[in-house]
């Protein structure tokens, strides 16, 4: 369970609060106008983005002061950021430590994983060798092959067009299976389509969970201003 006891997240002058948790288990969709604080508390949680005031825990593990590299969390940016002169074994293989000439116990893990993803075969090419579609999944590989509890997504699909992108959707949902998933989304069709709850963001403030449907058919007051511009 991740769970939020009065946090504060600032980046800059700005900050967003979040007092609240999130069921374990299961894709939370956070959703809220651009510039309300969704990348902030995802990055928050990541570790990225300092926290200001109260605590964060991750299955009971208070993380508030922990490092990114040191907390039970995986995070798919949006831009995916692959590294451009590694291939994408070394990509992938980032998971598990930063050789960039990986053992070969790990580089079996690797290709079980790309194979995982539909990427056999492609180990040895470098992004630029790959669709955009093929990088979102070497991306995803690799966060999946942390293997944490806690799995972030930053909008990491939003450059898909729409089928490639539901595709993908579908694909985290099902390798992620059993992890808490928290993915932010401009689009209620994504939210709809595989989340089991959603996180409206208004302005500094993050409001807690209200099941998928119930969201979309009858969003929080704070949200409605939001929703009637879509």
């Amino acid at each position: 369970m991740l769970t939020f006891e009065g946090a504060v997240f600032q980046q800059g002058s700005f900050i967003v609060s979040a007092d609240f948790a999130v069921s374990e288990g299961g894709v939370t969709a956070v959703i809220g106008p651009s510039g309300a604080g969704k990348s902030t508390l995802l990055h928050g949680v990541a570790g990225f983005v300092p926290q200001v005031a109260g605590r964060t825990r991750v299955q009971g593990r208070d993380v508030t002061r922990a490092a990114p590299q040191h907390r039970p969390v995986s995070m798919l940016f949006q831009d995916n950021n692959l590294f451009p002169h590694l291939t994408v074994m070394q990509n992938v293989a980032l998971a598990l430590g930063p050789r960039l000439r990986p053992a070969r116990d790990v580089r079996d893990r690797v290709e079980e994983m790309l194979d995982h993803v539909g990427l056999s075969g492609l180990s040895d090419r470098k992004p630029a060798g790959l669709s955009g579609g093929q990088q979102s999944r070497v991306a995803l590989a690799r966060a999946l092959l942390q293997d944490r509890p806690v799995v972030l997504m930053d909008e990491p699909f939003s450059a898909l067009g729409p089928a490639l992108k539901d595709e993908m959707l579908d694909l985290s949902v099902s390798l992620a299976q059993g992890r808490t998933v928290v993915m932010i989304t401009h689009d209620p069709a994504d939210a709809g389509r595989i989340a089991d709850a959603v996180i409206g963001v208004v302005p500094g403030r993050a409001l807690p969970p209200v099941p998928t449907q119930t969201f979309l058919t009858d969003p929080p007051d704070e949200m409605r201003d939001y929703f009637s511009l879509l």
